[in-house]
């Protein structure tokens, strides 16, 4: 019996199985990286497509970050998260100034270990200055699944096991044109479902607000401008816009998480930036630290995060203040600045589009092809070119895990994430240094995996 082997029948014996990993079946036991380049215990070599669900935009093994982690660990390596570090000063003015010069709002941080947990805190914000937590949130939506981020991730299967959640979100049709829940075609749709929303402010009977008073049931709406787990889907031009002008007509908070499209996977440092939006709270998390730490955080108003509205002691965790993790933070701000991050993402982004644009013309079963700068879909369908079809996107993903294909980089296999409402989109976002010639390489091994899917099904 090989270690492999051992390892895995270890695995199997003393590893919940309660997280994704045997959602890939036979288990894959990953050594080492670098760069764009994951390499699993038998050698084999993977094009990172996925980039560890958008927490390296930086790539693997970044040996910037690591000088930066090995400085620190030189220093102090952790400390209570009641006591503060140079580093945690630096990045929270970093990251106010940084939305300040957007946004122009003056605002404060509070940091936490993951994502979840950051929208956890965005809601214990929301009910400190509002009285309660029900907020908005799309269907599609993903937030986490902590219990509270599970009430307002639109997906029934993260809380049914888990008791009555009387708090849920208010769910909200997302704008996703490809498969519009109205029935409207985007070219003359006139940004309908901007209108349905705002309908359900006309009258008492809708059932979301009081018009004698002007108390609306929810506080808050949550916000992902580039939906993730539901496929990579962008709200289109405009409609974010009316979103807010709405919100701020009835004074309910405007929540952006950024925890997936933050640190330029869009194109800018924050998403909300493609979209002429200011957001009330701002959750970030993932590439914060390009994945060499665990470490989420919110950015909120003055006026909602200021000590006499959000006082001492109003949240906290053990290492959410962990001077690794800040000074990671502000690597990531100190390698955004050395980069020129908005024009590569754009030009590269682009031409991995007309990439795929250009093979879809091969493959009707490609059904939407798009994207907003390194976050890119590719909907999967019945040769009619609509009907979603999980079966080929699962030959797909296996196919691209399982075989390697010649290229003039070696021979490659791809690391593939799956989205969307059928589970038949590849949500893909690269490393953000990517280049053209590693575009091309996705290509060759996607179309040669993807006409042996087809062949076999």
């Amino acid at each position: 019996m090989t270690d492999q082997q051992q390892l895995l029948e270890m695995e199997a014996a003393y590893c919940s199985w309660g997280d994704t990993v045997h959602y890939n079946e036979p288990l894959k036991i990953f050594t080492e990286s670098e760069g764009l380049y994951i390499k699993d215990a038998e050698g084999n070599r993977y094009l990172d497509m996925q980039s560890a669900y958008g927490s390296v935009n930086f790539g693997h093994r970044n040996q910037f970050f690591i000088d930066a982690l090995q400085e620190q660990l030189g220093k102090i390596h952790h400390l209570a998260s009641e006591y503060v570090t140079r580093e945690k000063i630096i990045l929270s003015k970093l990251i106010c100034q940084s939305v300040e010069s957007v946004t122009g709002e003056k605002g404060r941080v509070h940091y936490n270990v993951g994502g979840a947990q950051a929208v956890d805190d965005a809601l214990k914000l929301i009910a400190t200055n509002r009285g309660h937590r029900r907020a908005f949130a799309f269907e599609g939506s993903y937030h986490g699944r902590t219990i509270g981020a599970s009430a307002i991730t639109s997906s029934y299967r993260y809380r049914s096991r888990f008791g009555s959640f009387t708090d849920r979100a208010h769910f909200i049709p997302f704008p996703y044109c490809f498969r519009c829940p109205f029935g409207k075609q985007r070219e003359e749709c006139d940004l309908f479902c901007a209108k349905q929303f705002e309908r359900l402010f006309e009258s008492e009977y809708q059932a979301v607000i009081d018009p004698r008073t002007g108390a609306t049931e929810c506080a808050a709406f949550f916000v992902e401008t580039v939906q993730g787990t539901a496929g990579y889907i962008a709200a289109p031009d405009g409609y974010l816009q009316e979103l807010q002008r709405v919100l701020r007509e009835h004074n309910i908070l405007l929540v952006i998480d950024d925890i997936q499209m933050g640190f330029y996977r869009t194109g800018t440092l924050w998403s909300m930036e493609r979209f002429g939006i200011a957001p009330d709270v701002l959750i970030f998390g993932k590439s914060l630290t390009n994945g060499l730490n665990p470490l989420s955080g919110l950015w909120a108003r003055e006026e909602l995060i200021a000590p006499e509205h959000f006082p001492i002691g109003s949240t906290h965790s053990t290492f959410s203040n962990n001077p690794l993790g800040m000074r990671l933070g502000v690597a990531t701000f100190e390698w955004m600045q050395q980069q020129d991050y908005e024009t590569h993402v754009a030009e590269i982004g682009s031409y991995l589009l007309d990439k795929l644009k250009e093979l879809q013309q091969q493959f009707p079963q490609m059904g939407d092809v798009d994207g907003l700068g390194l976050a890119v879909r590719i909907e999967m369908c019945e040769e009619d070119g609509f009907t979603p079809s999980k079966e080929l996107t699962d030959t797909v993903k296996q196919l691209a895990l399982d075989e390697s294909v010649p290229t003039e980089d070696g021979d490659l296999r791809l690391i593939l994430d799956v989205g969307g409402h059928y589970k038949n989109v590849f949500t893909l976002a690269p490393p953000l240094d990517i280049g053209r010639s590693e575009v091309d390489t996705f290509i060759v091994i996607f179309k040669q995996q993807l006409t042996k899917a087809i062949r076999g099904t």
